[in-house]
C-alpha cells in the first residue's frame, strides 16, 4: 500500500449555506408495528490537492472536554453565517489503483483499561482513487469483504480487493441533483439480512431538491442493483439546498435511523430544530421491514405525545454529518455541523432514545444567541472544538477491528476544512479525552468500517479511498 507522511497546514474554509423556503412534509402515511429486534458532509467548498497524512504530536485538541451529564455554563456564540464558497468541480475519474485492502480480522472483544488516544497514531494507505466526489463508504456485511462507495453525483461505486471495479453498482445520476455542496447521493445502508434479501436503502435529493429515502435490491450479478427496483420509502421537503442531513445507518436493533438536518438556511431559519411537527432537525427510527412504506416501532419514544411526530428517535439536530453505533457496545455517536462558532459530537448510551440535543438553542456548549439560555432538558454534547481547528465535523466510528490495540475503544472524528482526525475516549470518571491523531489535507467527507471493523475514509478532493492504519506513539 502507498503511504505518505508530509504534514501539511491546515486549509479552513467557509461552511455552506444557503436559503429558500418551506417545510417538511412526508408522502406517506406509515403503520404501527411492535418492537421487534433483529440480528448497521457536510460536504462543502471546493476540492484541494489529494490527501497525505503525518503522524500526530500528543498535542490535545483544542476545545474542552466535559462529562456527558454535565450542564456547562452558557457563553455567547456568533450567529451570523458565512459566505458560501464556490461550487466545487466533480474529480475526474482515472484507472483505479489496484492495491490490495488490508486483509479481514475477526473483531475484537472490549479492552478492560479505558482507551487513550493520546498514545495513538495514524496514517492513511491508499487503497484506490478514481473516484468521483466520494461522499461515503459503506460494507454490505454478506461475507464478501467489498466496500460500496458513494459518489455524490449519484453513483454507487464498488472496491474490491483494492480494485475499483469499473460498472457502477447503482447509477442514478439523472434523478439527483448535486448541483448543492450539500445535495446529492448522500446515504447507502444495506439491510442486516442482505445476504439473504439483498436489500438496500439510499438517501438522495431529487430533481426538486427534496429527500428520497428508497428501498432497492441487488439483481442477479452481486456486482450490480436492479435498476428498475426502486421502491421510494420516505420522501421529505427540502426549503433550501443545505442541511439535507443525508447518512442511513441499520441499529444493532434492526431498525433503520435516519438523520435530517434543519431544512437549512443559517440559524435555524425555518425554526425546525425545536419543531416536533417537523421530521427536519431531527433522528427518525423507522422499522422497513413492519409495513410498506414503513412502520413506526411502538417503542418510539413520541408515540403518546401528539407533539412530536411518531417516527421521531431525537431531536434538536442542526445537520447530522455521519452518526454510527459501536458494534460493541451499541452505544450511537452523532456528529452534528454547527453553525459558525463550534462543532460538536453528542453521544446516546445503548437504550437511549428521546433526547432534545439543543440546536438551535445551543451550538456545542454555548448558548446560540446571547449570554443565557435555558438549558432545562436539553443533552450536552460529549465533545467540541471550535472554527480555530476546522469549520465542517464529519463523524467517524468506535474502532473496533484486532489490528490495532492502540486504537481499540477510540471513536474517530475529522473536520473536512482542515483535515484534522482526533480520537475520544471516555474517561473512568465519565469525562471524555480528546487527542489530534493526525493532520491530513484531505477533504474528509466520510468515515466507514469493513466487516471485520478496520476503519476508512474519503478524500472528496482527490477522489480517494483510504485505509486508517494506527500506531502507538513512541
Amino acid at each position: 500500500m502507498k503511504r505518505s507522511t508530509l504534514l501539511i497546514p491546515l486549509a479552513l474554509l467557509a461552511l455552506v449555506l444557503a436559503a429558500c423556503n418551506g417545510d417538511g412534509n412526508v408522502t406517506q402515511a406509515p403503520a404501527t408495528s411492535p418492537a421487534t429486534v433483529e440480528a448497521d458532509a457536510e460536504p462543502a467548498a471546493t476540492a484541494s490537492p489529494g490527501a497525505t497524512a503525518a503522524v500526530a504530536t500528543d498535542s490535545l485538541s483544542p476545545s474542552p472536554t466535559v462529562a456527558a451529564s454535565e450542564t456547562p455554563v452558557p457563553a455567547t456564540a456568533a450567529s451570523t453565517d458565512a459566505v458560501p464558497p464556490a461550487e466545487p468541480t466533480a474529480v475526474p475519474s482515472p484507472e483505479a489503483s489496484a492495491t490490495p485492502a488490508p486483509t479481514a480480522t475477526p473483531a475484537a472483544t472490549a479492552t478492560t483499561a479505558p482507551p487513550n488516544p493520546g498514545v495513538v497514531a495514524l496514517r492513511l494507505e491508499e487503497v484506490a482513487g478514481g473516484l468521483a466526489s466520494p461522499s461515503g463508504i459503506v460494507a454490505p456485511g454478506d461475507g464478501s469483504g467489498r466496500l460500496f462507495i458513494l459518489e455524490q453525483p449519484g453513483r454507487i461505486r464498488i472496491v474490491d480487493d483494492g480494485s475499483l471495479l469499473d460498472a457502477p453498482f447503482l447509477d442514478i445520476v439523472d434523478r439527483v441533483t448535486s448541483e448543492g455542496n450539500e445535495q446529492g447521493l448522500l446515504g447507502l445502508a444495506f439491510h442486516p439480512r442482505y445476504a439473504e434479501n439483498g436489500r438496500f436503502l439510499i438517501n438522495y435529493t431529487d430533481r426538486n431538491g427534496d429527500t428520497v429515502i428508497s428501498a432497492w435490491t441487488v439483481s442477479q450479478d452481486p456486482n450490480q442493483a436492479d435498476a428498475g427496483s426502486e421502491s421510494v420509502v420516505l420522501s421529505v421537503d427540502q426549503p433550501a439546498g443545505n442541511h439535507n442531513g443525508g447518512h442511513l445507518v441499520f441499529g444493532p436493533d434492526g431498525y433503520l435511523y435516519v438523520g435530517l438536518g434543519d431544512g437549512g438556511g443559517g440559524g435555524d431559519t425555518y425554526g425546525n430544530g425545536q419543531n416536533g411537527q417537523t421530521l427536519l432537525g431531527a433522528m427518525l427510527r423507522l422499522d422497513v421491514d413492519g409495513a410498506q412504506p414503513y412502520a413506526i416501532p411502538q417503542d418510539n419514544p413520541f408515540v403518546d405525545d401528539p407533539a412530536v411526530r411518531d417516527e421521531i428517535w431525537a431531536i434538536g439536530l442542526r445537520n447530522p454529518w455521519r452518526y454510527s453505533f459501536d458494534r460493541l457496545t451499541g452505544d450511537l455517536y452523532i456528529a452534528d455541523v454547527g453553525q459558525n462558532a463550534y462543532e460538536e459530537v453528542n453521544f446516546q448510551p445503548a437504550g437511549g432514545g428521546g433526547e432534545n440535543y439543543g440546536w438551535p438553542i445551543m451550538e456545542g456548549l454555548h448558548c446560540f444567541r446571547g449570554e443565557g439560555c435555558e438549558t432545562a432538558g436539553l443533552v450536552m454534547p460529549i465533545w467540541e472544538y471550535d472554527h480555530s481547528a476546522g469549520c465542517s465535523i464529519t463523524g467517524g466510528h468506535v474502532y473496533r477491528g484486532s489490528r490495532y490495540l492502540t486504537l481499540q475503544g477510540i471513536y474517530l472524528v475529522g473536520d473536512y476544512c482542515s483535515g484534522t482526525i482526533w480520537g475520544l475516549a471516555p474517561g473512568e470518571d465519565g469525562s471524555w479525552q480528546s487527542a489530534v491523531l493526525a493532520q491530513t489535507n484531505a477533504r474528509l467527507t466520510s468515515f466507514g468500517e469493513d466487516e471485520a471493523g478496520e476503519l476508512y475514509l474519503v478524500d472528496r478532493s482527490s477522489g480517494t479511498l483510504y485505509h486508517l492504519a494506527a500506531q502507538a506513539r513512541p
